[in-house]
């Protein structure tokens, strides 16, 4: 039987993997833990977890997009070059072991999108200290992904109320 350094996936369509992965930086935070976390495709948009983390000491986030919403694929130069630096700060921070937990965030979506290539990903997967527990969030992981982890979530969309016009609301959605 494995003990620290597991593999979790939150994934799906439905709201709060995000959320999710946050609520367990707090809870290894409030136990004594150290946290990274690193977010892909997102950078300088102040949602609500990100406010929060900043007001808290011992936990590092760090943000790799471009500054603007990719969205359906819709890639540029930009987004390809953040999410790459991204993966390479990512991989240092696995193999270092200065950290008990490391979420990167919005990763099954930057290998999704073609972003990142799924092996490399791996690769920085494989090259964690042991005991560094890690988090990968967002829509469409990759098979070889899911196959790697050791927990998988899917969050399943039944109702949404984007689909009836709502838009995204502060403190709610971000």
């Amino acid at each position: 039987m494995k003990g620290l350094g597991l593999i979790h996936v939150y994934t799906g369509a439905g709201k709060g993997k995000t959320t999710c992965a946050f609520g367990l930086a707090l809870r290894a935070w409030g136990c004594g833990k150290r946290v990274c976390i690193i977010q892909f495709l997102k950078k300088g948009e102040k949602y609500g977890e990100v406010v929060a983390v900043d007001r808290l000491d011992g936990i590092d986030l760090h943000q790799y997009g471009s500054g603007r919403f990719v969205f359906n694929k819709q890639l540029r130069q930009e987004d390809v070059e953040a999410a790459e630096k991204g993966l390479v700060h990512a991989k240092d921070v696995l193999s270092s072991g200065d950290h008990d937990l490391v979420i990167l965030d919005e990763m099954n979506i930057a290998t999704d999108f073609g972003v990142l290539d799924v092996s490399k990903v791996i690769e920085a997967l494989d090259s964690r200290a042991d005991g560094v527990e890690v988090v990968l969030t967002g829509q469409n992981s990759h098979p070889a992904i899911v196959e790697k982890a050791d927990y998988v979530t899917e969050m399943r969309k039944v109702k949404h109320p984007y689909d009836e016009g709502v838009m995204a609301r502060k403190g709610i959605e971000f």
